[in-house]
């Protein structure tokens, strides 16, 4: 694994857990994290159960005793890591957003593409696919519960830099992250709602804003954010607060996309409403367990009814407690490792693969480009 901060520690659990309660076809071993400080790699490996650690991720790539490469660093570093880990025959495993631009993200495509005739496999890590509730939904669409989807309204929210002292983080410098809100949270409520709608955006007309132009360059960090020196230099914030566009899919249905990390109160309200000719369904992550789901032909008057996504029927649910005990955020991370090593073992390409991840990542620069153009209409 390259990098150990908040994903590196969700990417650590899920590789620790997944053999404990999957039945898994191969046994994941934690072989080695790579990190550029010595003394804080170490203690990351010591308290995530990696077995070694290396100061350069270069060395992961030429060791013989790994199989597997798993990117939880900046999108910056994403392209050079994964092309040449798949270019050394290594499966990958990379964050998302997949790049910092489609040109890296074509690149990173056609390299896993040329790996995969060769045996190695990439994914890319849209984890919240892996919600039970929201697996759920998928399955509800796909066996035509909702008849012909006619909307899509998908909301990301959050409120963690509304405090305008918060320090200048890696997140809001553009040449390390590729944008905020729009990258950052954005980007999986797009692939979200392809996913589950089973069709992509063919446009958008979008709307982006940067309400704090500049931040604390130091500061206490403290989780993603922190508290800056008040006192202290200030620093260019490079990227969008709040990203919002209208978009058009495949197929015919109209969408309204909202992803901000400035709504007050929102902690992680990651929401997604589908409606169809014969059904609706709805889901805020917030409330994570649970999935509402609307069938026209039952009463007219008796609404959304709130489906516990916690059965053995439903979607890796099966494999974790009884009934009514609800799964968490981490868990997510899990059932994705159990579908790469799946995939992996089956010699099948996983999903998101990183061709599905490239198509979110066009969205996103149309979204750009549309909000930089007055909010012109824009293929994707």
């Amino acid at each position: 694994m390259v990098g150990y901060a908040f994903m590196g520690a969700a990417h650590s659990h899920a590789w620790r857990t997944a053999p404990r309660f999957f039945d898994l076809p191969l046994a994941p071993r934690m072989t080695a994290v790579a990190g550029r400080d010595p003394e804080r790699v170490a203690a990351a490996a010591a308290t995530l159960g990696w077995d070694s650690t290396e100061t350069d991720w270069r060395r992961l790539v030429e060791r013989d005793d790994i199989d597997l490469i798993d990117i939880c660093v900046p999108g910056d570093l994403h392209a050079e890591i994964a092309i040449a880990a798949l270019e050394a025959g290594k499966h990958v495993l990379c964050e998302k957003p997949l790049a910092n631009s489609v040109a890296e993200a074509e690149r990173m495509t056609a390299a896993a593409e040329a790996a995969e005739a060769r045996g190695a496999f990439a994914m890319c890590g849209f984890s919240y696919r892996r919600t039970p509730a929201l697996s759920l939904a998928k399955r509800l669409v796909e066996s035509g519960a909702l008849g012909r989807i006619r909307h899509v309204r998908a909301q990301y929210l959050q409120d963690w830099l509304t405090d305008e002292d918060a320090p200048l983080t890696w997140r809001l410098d553009k040449s390390k992250s590729g944008s905020g809100s729009l990258g950052d949270i954005g980007a999986h409520i797009v692939d979200a709602a392809q996913w589950i709608a089973g069709a992509n955006v063919t446009g958008v007309s979008a709307l982006m804003e940067t309400f704090v132009k500049e931040r604390p360059v130091g500061g206490e960090f403290v989780g993603l954010g922190g508290h800056g020196g008040v006192d202290g230099p200030r620093g260019p914030v490079t990227v969008d607060d709040a990203a919002m566009f209208t978009a058009r899919f495949e197929g015919g249905a109209v969408g309204v996309f909202e992803a901000t990390r400035f709504a007050l109160g929102r902690k992680n309200a990651m929401r997604l409403e589908l409606n169809g000719s014969k059904g609706a369904l709805a889901f805020d992550f917030e409330d994570m367990n649970a999935l509402w789901f609307y069938d026209a032909a039952d009463e007219p008057n008796a609404g959304f009814r709130r489906i516990q996504v916690t059965e053995p029927e439903h979607p890796y649910t099966g494999n974790w407690w009884p009934v009514g005990h609800g799964l968490g955020y981490e868990h997510a991370f899990t059932h994705q490792v159990v579908d790469l090593v799946g995939a992996i073992a089956n010699r099948e390409r996983p999903a998101p693969s990183f061709a599905d991840a490239l198509r979110v990542q066009r969205v996103l620069a149309a979204v750009e480009a549309s909000a930089a153009d007055e909010s012109r209409w824009t293929a994707v």
